[in-house]
């Protein structure tokens, strides 16, 4: 219990742009390149730089290695910083013309926590490393063998917390039921929707949160239709049950997918713009889910969904599936690309000419 207590605070202090001490057989101490980002940071960038004296690195995820001209590479990798330089960190870490400028060497056990941490985090996946035990007063410590348990003991101590029926507009006799845990510090949502029988396979979907789609309606994507026509259908067919989960931007959080939408507008599609940023396809998760539709009594599903990885999730983690059915949303001129990437480089069941005939 004390080592999951110390992952989160170990999350809160690398979103506030803090460093934490990362104990173990390579221990480290690490920073997110975010907290370099503005003059007042450019202290503990100096501060940092008299603590590791020429030992500090930059680590990388393959993705933006590959992004940054090392085209075959496939593992992260921690370039040499003999001086903590914000300007060349950003152009290593984040700019889209950047490229590599000095050799890479393999990552450390203690650089992969890093990156770990910076994933839970939700920050950019690139992180400053000084080698050792030296550190700030003050600095968190925790074990990087923590870093690592952490998402399967969030997973298992998945509970519910609060519930409540909730008249949604396509699905007036719903039910909101809240649980704690699952990923990171964030709650997640099971929308019961009407009664469903849960001796009989239940229809169930697994909706990753997307708040400009969901929320604002956004035109590049089919999140928001596929929410609330999934809530619709099942509300005429004998009910069913939505997870909502916090994961938005494909679990690579709120502000890197924002980043990602810069990248688009600029010529980038989905996966491109997040491998640029140093992302894989995806990075979500799913055990819990099936944590949660077991405590709610699930045991087979009939899952709407158009990604073939949720079903294996659901499977993996001893849920029957015995149907998948696809769940469709809106073409739109903004959307095209986006969905044709999601079929042509991640498996989605999606046929583009049946989108074609909907109402645009």
């Amino acid at each position: 219990m004390q080592e999951q207590i110390d992952v989160e605070r170990a999350l809160a202090e690398i979103r506030a742009g803090r460093p934490v001490s990362l104990r173990g057989a390579d221990p480290v101490l690490a920073l997110s390149v975010e907290a370099l980002g503005d003059d007042l940071d450019r202290n503990m960038a100096a501060a940092l730089t008299a603590l590791a004296g020429t030992g500090a690195r930059l680590v990388l995820p393959a993705p933006r290695l590959r992004r940054l001209g090392l085209a075959d590479r496939h593992e992260a990798g921690a370039v040499a910083l003999p001086t903590i330089d914000p300007a060349r960190i950003e152009a290593l870490a984040l700019r889209l013309d950047g490229r590599i400028d000095a050799p890479v060497a393999p990552a450390s056990p203690g650089d992969e926590a890093a990156l770990a941490l910076m994933a839970l985090a939700q920050v950019l996946p690139a992180v400053l490393v000084v080698p050792g035990e030296a550190a700030p007063p003050g600095t968190l410590t925790i074990g990087a063998a923590a870093v690592a348990a952490y998402p399967g003991r969030k997973a298992a101590s998945l509970r519910p917390v609060s519930r409540a029926p909730v008249p949604l507009a396509s699905a007036p006799d719903s039910e909101f039921v809240v649980f704690r845990g699952g990923e990171g510090l964030r709650d997640q949502v099971a929308v019961v929707i009407g009664r469903p029988d849960l001796s009989q396979p239940v229809a169930v979907r697994l909706h990753s949160a997307c708040l400009t789609g969901d929320l604002f309606g956004s035109l590049k994507c089919d999140c928001g239709d596929q929410l609330r026509g999934t809530a619709g259908w099942m509300a005429q067919h004998g009910g069913g049950i939505v997870l909502y989960l916090d994961q938005e931007g494909r679990g690579n959080g709120l502000a890197n997918k924002i980043r990602a939408y810069d990248l688009q507008a600029r010529g980038l599609d989905t996966y491109e713009a997040d491998e640029a940023l140093g992302f894989g396809l995806d990075q979500r998760r799913f055990d819990f889910a099936a944590a949660m539709l077991k405590a709610l009594g699930v045991t087979a599903v009939r899952l709407l969904s158009n990604n073939p990885e949720k079903a294996a999730s659901l499977e993996a983690a001893g849920l029957v599936v015995v149907e998948t059915q696809r769940a469709l949303g809106r073409i739109t001129p903004e959307n095209i690309r986006y969905l044709t990437a999601k079929r042509d480089r991640a498996g989605h069941a999606l046929d583009l000419d049946a989108f074609a005939c909907l109402d645009m």
